[in-house]
């Protein structure tokens, strides 16, 4: 659930990993979307789309929940990691190394610790770097709580604002908006906690 900044930030050298933009274009191509029909769905210019699908700029966060409405999927789909989970930990055990990931601008990064597509709820581990934030404001179709394993962080539910620190923890109702940002000088650590998993 994390990103910052604007949503036509452009990267100046390919991105590390490319996983994320190869999945969002095959998931486009086998809607049979063109890149002009997906970028009039989630109200993204076509530019910015081709710049993440060609692995030259990170998602913001709202613009991924964007992306992935327009697909048919939840953000959860694009979690991607190649770290091979042993057959009878399958479905229940998440290693630390193992942790399905995405990162979107600024250098926010997402980390699954819930196995993925659990039906109940999905746990997802957040690093924030100083300054960062979640952009404008977004809604998923669940119930969420956020808790503060380290730093601070500034949380927007709706009109209210609230300042977080180490052990505090925030929760919002099923289409609130919500948006959150790093304000401190140091790295902040959030787990997100979402039921039904429709982030």
């Amino acid at each position: 659930m994390s990103s910052g900044g604007g949503l036509g930030t452009e990267a100046e050298t390919a991105i590390e990993d490319p996983v994320l933009g190869e999945r969002i274009r095959g998931l486009r191509k086998r809607r049979k979307m063109t890149l002009s029909q997906l970028a009039e769905s989630c109200e993204l210019s076509t530019g910015y789309l081709s710049q993440i699908e060609r692995n030259l700029a990170y998602p913001s966060i709202p613009a991924l929940v964007k992306i992935a409405r327009s697909l048919g999927v939840t953000v959860q789909w694009f979690f991607a990691g190649a770290s091979p989970v042993a057959q009878e930990e399958h479905g229940y055990v998440v290693r630390s190394g193992n942790r399905l990931k995405i990162q979107y601008e600024h250098g926010i990064i997402d980390e699954l610790v819930t196995p993925k597509m659990s039906l109940q709820v999905e746990m997802i581990y957040t690093r924030l770097p100083p300054g960062t934030e979640s952009a404008e404001s977004y809604v998923n179709a669940a119930d969420g709580v956020g808790f503060v394993l380290s730093g601070e962080l500034d949380m927007w539910v709706g009109e209210r604002h609230f300042h977080l620190y180490e052990g505090d923890s925030c929760s919002y109702s099923s289409g609130e908006p919500h948006r959150y940002k790093n304000s401190s000088e140091r790295e902040a650590v959030v787990i997100w906690a979402i039921s039904p998993p429709s982030f």
